[in-house]
């Protein structure tokens, strides 16, 4: 569904990840992980279109998406949700998800509301609360109901369960599995919970200093190297 070819990218004059050429497949999860500064969260931006491209390519359906802006490729169907400032904190849940069908007719928008309710009930009790309200994994919910919103097909989520509870972090794993199993969604997951991440992923990349030193199918992986005898210092902070 999604593939980078050698892709070089950063901010301004500073080049953060090296010659990246990963597939990401249609209906998986596929897990980024790796310790901080080691790029995982450029390599989402520089898919959703927030971070410089010096080189390389970025296909998306087969179609080349290089030099298109954000704007383009959320419409086409790419959602990044970064770890925070993810919804609008001074409205409420609704409000939210409302705003996020503004391409949509309102009978459209109200039929895909129904679908996040159905997949994040806690999110229609709380309909009328402020989003600034919200627990951490409540705010979680709404970003991603409102990625839902928009009929996004991939979803791009940056760390989604930092600094959440154990009980938040366990259901927004699950609900990410729901996600794909239920609606066909491909995921992109950068996580910093290694084994809970590789134990509902299909695939995954391990990134380092900028650069892939892990990639594939997640049984062949770990088929090769458990995930408790990868070099711990991958996985340090």
């Amino acid at each position: 569904m999604l593939e980078t070819r050698l892709l070089n990218a950063g901010y301004g004059k500073l080049q953060v990840i090296f010659n990246i050429s990963a597939k990401i497949r249609a209906k998986s999860i596929t897990a980024v992980l790796g310790p901080n500064g080691s790029g995982k969260s450029t390599f989402l931006r520089a898919i959703s279109g927030f971070a410089t491209i010096y080189s390389g390519e970025i296909l998306y359906e087969k179609k080349n998406i290089t030099q298109n802006p954000a704007h383009k490729r959320a419409r086409d169907g790419i959602a990044y949700l970064p770890q925070t400032d993810n919804i609008f904190s001074n409205l409420t849940v609704i409000e939210n998800l409302k705003i996020a069908g503004y391409l949509l007719d309102k009978d459209e928008t109200e039929e895909r509301i129904k679908i996040v309710f159905d997949l994040f009930p806690e999110l229609e009790a709380l309909m009328q609360r402020k989003a600034g309200g919200l627990s951490g994994g409540e705010r979680q919910f709404l970003a991603i109901g409102s990625a839902l919103i928009r009929r996004s097909k991939i979803l791009l989520l940056d760390e989604p369960t930092a600094h959440l509870s154990q009980r938040y972090s366990r259901e927004i794993l699950e609900r990410i599995v729901e996600l794909r199993d239920r609606l066909d969604l491909t995921i992109v997951l950068v996580e910093q919970n290694v084994k809970e991440a590789v134990e509902i992923s299909d695939d995954a990349y391990i990134l380092v200093n900028g650069k892939i030193v892990f990639g594939g199918r997640v049984d062949e992986i770990l088929n090769t190297t458990p995930i408790d005898r990868i070099p711990a210092r991958y996985f340090l902070n």
